[in-house]
């Protein structure tokens, strides 16, 4: 998934543990990785996180922080950061979308929205 609406794109990638869970005990681990890619003219970093996660039966959580995974990464143009994380669901289906909140080199401080995306134990939807 990408998001089209700023020179930062963003990618998912999400996986199920399937040796990390257990269907009986309701607890449904996901991985997730994020490519930030940064199409700007300069650089940025990534200030804070904020994500919403939202099981099939409707529960929901929030995840807020400073930067992801202990880092605040400085994305220079034409690169991209990419890191890996993960979350756990008490059901086998869930999505997850949120934001990131950047700054640049000039100190503009901007959003950029994570468009939902789906977890999934394989085989479960078709």
């Amino acid at each position: 998934m990408t998001n089209e609406d700023s020179a930062i794109k963003i990618h998912v990638e999400t996986q199920y543990l399937d040796d990390q869970s257990s269907a009986p005990q309701h607890r449904h681990l996901f991985s997730y990785t994020i490519t930030i890619v940064n199409l700007s003219d300069q650089a940025v970093t990534l200030k804070t996180r904020h994500w919403i996660i939202t099981d099939a039966n409707g529960k929901i959580s929030e995840v807020q922080g400073e930067g992801v995974v202990g880092e605040t990464p400085r994305i220079k143009p034409n690169e991209a950061y990419r890191y890996s994380s993960g979350t756990v669901l008490e059901t086998s289906v869930g999505v997850m979308h949120g934001k990131y909140q950047m700054v640049d080199d000039h100190g503009k401080t901007f959003d950029v929205l994570i468009a939902p995306f789906r977890l999934a134990v394989p085989g479960i939807i078709h």
